[in-house]
Order: structure tokens, then sequence, then C-alpha cells
């Protein structure tokens, strides 16, 4: 009996000892079963170890899935690190430790919500007294949002309750919000909305769990109610003074501001004070004044129509255009701004002749001023100058507090007469040698006397000014002076020109003598002999051949001389002679004939091709000698023709 005791003490103490063992040796974690992290922050789990000096560990999640996070040792503790936490976090997490041929093993569940910031309150406009408004709560990135509870107040009114119950159909973050449409009232002015957002999550060692937002409700009320007060009158007379005063109501206080209607319908702004006050007011003070009340909601407006009665200035006499000397003009007697016109009578005179008489018996259609007139066309006259013009306006209103009732404007005619009868005199003649002096003076008659201006005609027929004086002398006059010359006499009334051609002849120059195709021919062949002359104005050629027995004149074309079949006899010396009625000028030149073989006619290739040639060069000259005339003279001249413009 007693060995059986010992067996059996002796298997239960080995018993003991293994389960002593094993009670040794243990794990705990931190936390301890649960965690609540944010998305975003960074949160550890701890896994630490109790009898076991080099324990192994490892992390796994329930579902194997990854553990998102970064696993340290430190001796008897392993830490998870999830950093920063995001939805792939949340899982339970197994923390498994094994010391020699023991394991333990711990889970931690972490939980992850999203609740980052307080809510926001948004208002679709500004609060008015009223009119209806949308205000909305909104709860920015909440997760899980089905523990999600939001509660919109209005002071300590709860307007709105709202949980959002629904089933998440994806593990994210969503914004959720309520509205309220509510229409605000005067009492309304001072409170607060109140939006309070609760996340039901268990075990709330996390902060915080609820989050407000508070807004101050600013109430408008819209411009109403706006006054207008006049201080005498609306209708004043012309020299007057009036004051007004307005005033509009609504919160915030609104500003005023007074404007003038326009004509066109704007608004042209006059003052930004309640009160505006006008003084010495004139015809153009009469209109449409508008008062204006507004704040940030709105505007309300007033108007009020001041009208100026008057007999404000005397008329005004305008004409249609300069008075000329037998040119049809309208004269305008304009009486202006005036009220009422109904009553008024208008009377044009001419010295002590009445032009025209006008009454204004139409109906005022509105009790606003008005620019009354009568029109007169007549032909003035040289007669005219120094008479006046006299309107007369007279307004039949009986008893008036203002004076005068009777205006009247007056103009004395100034009747102008166009230029005319311009005339030029040259001195000595507008026809001159190279190197004279000329002076040529211009006058023209007309009211007021006109003002003389000389110019010279371009080539493209424009006017180039030279002087505004009387007289234009030119001294030691070139062949280039030669040309067109415009004198114009200008007023006011109008223009009147005349024109003057001045020539300047020069002694013949720059002559030219030839002989084509050469000085030195062969019997039998064609030679021409041709004079030019640039010159201005027209010369006379005369081409003859010398000879001891005397000089034989040729019969020229244009200064060219055809000798068909030159003899012996051709050859000599040859002259050509340019003159005019200012000098002459002669070139010679010598021409040598040379004879051929057996004194045979001789008819070649070479003199038929140049006789061809000379028939085409005669022309051909000649168009030359005529063309570089042109081009230095205007026109042509001839001896005759010379005399006749000096007698």
């Amino acid at each position: 009996m007693s060995g059986k005791i010992v067996v059996i003490f002796g298997a239960s103490n080995i018993l003991w000892i293994v389960f002593a063992a094993s009670q040794d040796f243990k794990i705990e974690t931190s936390p301890e079963s649960r965690t609540l992290a944010q998305i975003g922050d960074s949160i550890s789990l701890v896994c630490n170890t109790i009898g076991c000096e080099s324990p192994f560990f490892s992390w796994r999640t329930q579902m194997d899935s990854p553990l998102n996070g970064e696993v340290r040792t430190e001796g008897t503790k392993s830490i998870l690190t999830m950093d920063p936490v995001s939805l792939q976090n949340e899982h339970s997490y197994l923390c498994t430790a094994t010391c020699g041929s023991e394991k333990r093993e711990k889970q931690i569940q972490v939980e992850i919500y999203s609740f980052p910031r307080d809510p926001e309150i948004h208002l679709n406009g500004l609060l008015e007294v009223g009119k209806p408004i949308t205000v909305k709560c909104l709860v920015p990135d909440v997760y899980p949002f089905d523990k999600l509870e939001i509660d919109l107040l209005k002071g300590d009114h709860l307007m709105k309750n709202q949980e959002f119950l629904e089933v998440m159909d994806k593990k994210s973050p969503e914004t959720k919000s309520l509205e309220v449409t509510f229409t605000p009232i005067v009492e309304d002015i001072g409170k607060a909305l109140v939006c309070r957002a609760k996340l039901h999550v268990d075990e709330t060692d996390f902060a915080p769990k609820e989050r407000e937002s508070t807004k101050k409700l600013q109430v408008y009320i819209s411009p109403q109610n706006t006054v207008i007060s006049v201080n005498p009158s609306t209708r004043l007379q012309e020299g007057g003074s009036v004051t007004m005063t307005c005033s509009s109501e609504g919160l915030p206080a609104p500003e005023i501001f007074w404007s003038k209607k326009l004509d066109n319908g704007n608004l042209q702004l006059l003052s930004g004070n309640a009160t505006l006050t006008l003084i010495a007011m004139r015809i153009e003070d009469s209109g449409i004044y508008v008062c204006e009340g507004g704040n940030l909601i709105g505007k309300s407006r007033k108007e009020v129509e001041l009208i100026v009665q008057a007999f404000h200035s005397d008329p005004e006499i305008k004409m249609s255009g300069l008075l000329v000397h037998g040119n049809p003009v309208t004269v305008s007697c304009e009486v202006p701004n005036v009220y009422p016109f109904n009553q008024l009578e208008i009377e044009l005179l001419k010295g002590e002749t009445t032009m025209q008489n006008k009454v204004f018996l139409e109906e005022v259609d509105r009790k606003s001023p008005e620019t009354k007139s009568l029109e007169v066309t007549f032909i003035p006259t040289t007669e005219d100058t120094g008479k006046v013009l006299v309107c007369q306006a007279k307004l039949y209103i009986g008893e008036m507090e203002f004076q005068p009732k009777q205006r009247q404007s007056t103009q004395t005619l100034y009747v102008n007469v166009a230029p005319r009868d311009t005339t030029v005199l040259v001195n000595p003649s507008p026809i001159l040698e190279e190197g004279s002096s000329v002076n040529m003076t211009c006058s023209s008659s007309g009211l007021p006397a006109p003002k003389i201006l000389w110019s010279r005609q371009l080539n493209n027929g424009d006017l180039q000014p030279l002087s505004e004086n009387t007289t234009i002398t030119l001294i030691s006059t070139k062949m280039e002076d030669s040309g067109t010359y415009v004198c114009e006499g200008i007023n006011q009334a109008g223009i009147s020109r005349k024109e003057v051609e001045l020539i300047i002849q020069v002694a013949p120059r720059d002559i030219q003598l030839r002989a084509f195709p050469s000085e030195s021919v062969k019997e039998g062949d064609t030679v021409i002999i041709s004079c030019t002359c640039r010159n201005y104005p027209e010369t006379w050629i005369i081409l003859k051949k010398k000879a001891e027995t005397g000089d034989t004149v040729l019969k020229s074309t244009d200064g060219a001389y055809t000798i068909r079949k030159a003899q012996l006899q051709d050859a000599g010396v040859y002259e050509c002679e340019s003159k005019n009625e200012v000098g002459s000028q002669s070139r010679s030149l010598t021409l040598d004939v040379k004879g051929r073989e057996n004194n045979k006619d001789y008819f070649s290739p070479e003199l038929l091709m140049l006789y061809f040639a000379s028939s085409l060069i005669i022309p051909a000259i000649g168009m030359t000698i005529y063309f570089a005339r042109k081009a230095n003279m205007k026109g042509s001249y001839s001896l005759v023709e010379a005399q006749k413009s000096k007698v």
C-alpha cells in the first residue's frame, strides 16, 4: 500500500513540475485585446513574454492578410507598428511566441475609424428676413458612417436629427450631411446655428467622439419704405434753392445715394448723404432725382421730379453760316428753356423792320421747360453791314414773382464779300532772259481783305507754297524757274485764284553735231549729219556746208541732213548754228569721203543695210530731238508769238 502511494506521489510531482513550468512561460499584449485607431494616425501593438529569455515571435492576421506594418523585436518584446493607419489595418492580429518547444498565442482586435474634422456649416446665400434659405451641416471623411448621428440646432431649438444607418457597400470614408430649409425671422438675429456630430463607437477611449461647429446668424432686411421729403417745393423759381431728405429702412441700415436721371436713362451720381441741397437753381437742374437706399441684400428707390419755372436767359441769335454777299443765310432766334411756353411771343427785326413774328399757342403736353425758336432766311448784301438784328421774346404770364417778362438780344451784321477780281502784274515781263530779275505782284478784292498766298504748280498738279506776301521776287532767274505761278486771294468767305506763266529764255547751249555712222566714210556710203541743241525756249537750227566760194545752207529735217551715195565733193566742213532771240552757238565737223578702186559704182550688202538703217535713224533722231526739247520746256515758242506777247 505504501509503495503505491510513493509511485503516485512521484508521478504527481512530475506533473506538477511540468504544470509549474508551463505556468511560468506566458505572453502579454498591449493593448490587451482591442484598440481603436484613426485613419492617418500611428499605433503599435506590443507582444511581451514572461518566463522565457529568448522567445521567437511571429505576427499574422486572422485572415492571413498582409500586416501593413513593421515588426521589430527587443529582447522579450515584439512590436508591430502601423504608421500611418489605413483601412487595410482593420483586422484581428495574432501574436505567436515560441520558447523552446512551447508556444503561446494572443490576439488583438484593431478597429479603424475616421472622424478627422469638425462639421462644416454652409448657407446657400445671405439670410434675409422672410426669404427661405437652406443650411447644410456637412461631416467630412467619416468612417464607419453607419455609426454617425448629426444634430442641427438653431439656438436651443433642434431643427433636425439624422442617423446614418444604411449598410456600407464599401469600406472607405465618406462625407455625410443633412440639410434644413427655413425662413429667417427678425427674432433670429443674434442666434447661432449649431451642427453636432456623434460617432457611436464602443469603448470610446479616444477623443473626440463628438464634434460640433457653430455659426452666428447674420440676418438682413432688404431696404424698404424709402421716403423723400422736399423743402420748400418741387416747383421752383430760377435762382432758388431746394433741400431734399431721403430715408430708408433695412438691416443693416441702408446707405443713401442721390442721383439725377439723364436723358438716356442713366443715373448721374450726386451725393452719398441722406440730404441733398441744390442752390441757385437753373433750368438745367430740372428733372427727375432718384434716392436709393441700399445694403448687401438689395436696393429700394424713390423718385421725385423738380421743375424750375423760368424765363431765365436772353434769346440766342444763331446763323446757319457766314454772312456772304449774295449767299442765302438762315437766322434763328432761340429762346432756351422757357416755361410755360404756350404764352411766348418771338419777334425778329433787322434794323427797324420786322422780318418775322411768331406766337406759340400750342398746348403744353408736359410741365417742363422747352426751347422755342423761329427762323428766317434772307440774302445779305453789303448794304446790310452795320445793321442790327434784334430778337425779342415776351412771356405773357400776368403777375409773376420774377422778372423780366421781356428779354431781347442783338447782333450787328457784318457781311463778307468773297475774294474776286484777282490780278497779277509781272514786272518787267513774264518772258525773261536767264539771269534777269522779276517781280510778280498779286491783288484781290473782298471783305475782309483777302490774304495773298503764292504757290508754284508742280508737274503732278500739286501746289508748292512759296510766300504769303503780296509781291514775290525772283532774282537772277534760271531756266528752272520757268513754270506756272499761282496767286490765291483767301478770306473766310472763299478763294479766288490767278495764274501766270513765267518763261525764262536761255541762249543756245549744249549744241551737238554728229555724223552717222562716222566722220570718215567711203564713196557711195550713206551718211547722216545731225545737229541737236538742249535749250528753252525753242531755237532755230541752221545746218550748212562751208566752202571758200560761200556757205551752202542745207535742207535739214529736225536738224538732220542725209547724204545718200556720198561723193568725193561731199567731203568738207559742215557747221550747225543754233540761235534764238537771246543768242546763238555753233559747232562744226569735217567729213572725209574716201574714193573706191577703179572709180566704179559700188553697191554692197553693207550699204544696203546702212540705207535701210538710215531710213529708221532719221525719224528716230527727229523724235529724240523733239522729246529732248519737250523735256526742257513747256509748250512751243516762236518769235512771232513772242512778239505778240509783248504787245
